[in-house]
């Protein structure tokens, strides 16, 4: 049977999510300007975000054992579809705060499990450049749509903007439901309670033990997903605070770092595949270094946007060969399991760094967003030593 529509509908599900992180950035000045807060109350936001992430990572793998692969992923989707349809209508700042839970509570649940999904099919590693670069181009777009409600007229109606990702996210629900409709299976609570036998768990546990070592994998995406979360989530403020520009203009900025990752996830998978990923992830680590160092240390906004545009470029492929990487040391009996777990742990450790920079940033100003980045950047070169050859475990 043909994986096409479901492996359409995965590529859609990253693009609803593209959609929604990548707006934050440029309606960040609106909702400080709305609300009447500071930016030490974003932190609120992330933190909600990060919540919402633990909890996934705490409650995912008891509801596999009730739920099949559809209805996660439908139950994801539906979570994005009330997130929008709340933050459409301009909610008081807690409710506002507590949609960034339901979000990231939804992609996880969604995303995760499309993740898994195509990490299992033929020629895993172009698709899932193809669903990371819809992710991407998700990213892309939703700067330029929240920039632009956001700054029509004399009074901003930002909130406007959530019309868009609620129209996709009921799109993405319907896929969802028509694609997966074979794996839409709901377990009763005998079946899931024979799922956790202890032959079942023994099996898995033993497994779990002799790959204790793949543990390390989340530290690759927990740092390629800071950058890229910091860096997004924070750089119209800086540009406008430190570089002095117009908040209407820099709120295109992060279009570029999302238009080079999307062409990266799709022009590089295949050279990083056959080159050597560990090989080419520390050239692509070491170009970032650089161009990070441009765009710190030259002040101009120019510049500073190409420099965006080629990080986005280089950086693009970090997550999807990490997940190519762990489909392959992962042993098949926990690997949809495995590969869900340090992907969420990922999620949570990138939610966790913009909470920071948002307390540090209350006490020396949104500046010290650069050395960090910088510091991020390395990190993701080193945290490459950390992960076993594919090769050596498969042997194993």
């Amino acid at each position: 049977k043909s994986p096409s529509l479901k492996l359409i509908a995965s590529g859609f599900s990253f693009f609803v999510a593209g959609v929604n992180d990548g707006s934050l950035g440029s309606l960040l000045p609106y909702v400080l300007q709305t609300y009447g807060i500071s930016t030490n109350l974003v932190v609120v936001v992330y933190a909600s975000t990060l919540i919402g992430w633990l909890l996934a990572a705490l409650t995912n793998s008891s509801l596999c054992q009730y739920l099949g692969l559809g209805a996660m992923l439908a139950l994801g989707a539906g979570l994005q579809v009330l997130t929008h349809a709340l933050r459409a209508w301009l909610p008081p700042f807690p409710l506002y705060a507590v949609t960034f839970f339901l979000a990231s509570l939804g992609q996880a649940y969604n995303d995760t499990h499309a993740n898994t999904y195509v990490a299992s099919v033929k020629a895993a590693h172009r698709w899932l450049g193809f669903i990371h670069a819809m992710y991407m181009a998700g990213c892309l777009v939703g700067p330029l749509i929240a920039t632009a409600v956001a700054s029509a007229g004399d009074s901003s109606q930002w909130n406007l903007f959530y019309v868009v990702p609620l129209s996709l996210g009921l799109a993405n629900l319907t896929l969802v439901l028509v694609a997966f409709r074979d794996r839409m299976t709901i377990a009763s609570a005998p079946a899931a309670a024979a799922r956790q036998s202890n032959t079942f768990l023994s099996r898995r546990s033993r497994a779990i033990q002799e790959m204790k070592d793949t543990l390390r994998v989340p530290a690759v995406w927990l740092t390629s997903l800071n950058q890229k979360t910091k860096r997004t989530g924070w750089i119209v403020e800086y540009l406008v605070n430190v570089r002095h520009g117009k908040v209407q203009q820099m709120g295109y900025i992060p279009t570029g770092f999302y238009g080079g990752g999307f062409l990266g996830r799709l022009l590089l998978a295949e050279p990083t595949h056959r080159l050597g990923e560990r090989r080419m992830v520390f050239i692509y680590a070491a170009l970032c270094v650089g161009l990070q160092l441009v765009f710190w240390l030259v002040p101009n906004i120019a510049v500073e946007a190409v420099a965006i545009c080629l990080m986005g470029f280089f950086s693009g492929p970090f997550f999807v060969t990490g997940i190519s990487v762990a489909s392959k040391i992962f042993p098949d009996d926990i690997r949809s399991s495995a590969i869900a777990l340090v992907f969420v742990l990922g999620q949570v450790g990138g939610s966790l760094f913009p909470v920071l920079t948002g307390i540090i940033s209350v006490h020396t100003g949104v500046k010290a967003l650069q050395p960090m980045l910088l510091a991020l950047l390395c990190a993701t070169g080193i945290s490459w030593l950390l992960v076993p050859k594919a090769p050596r475990l498969r042997t194993e």
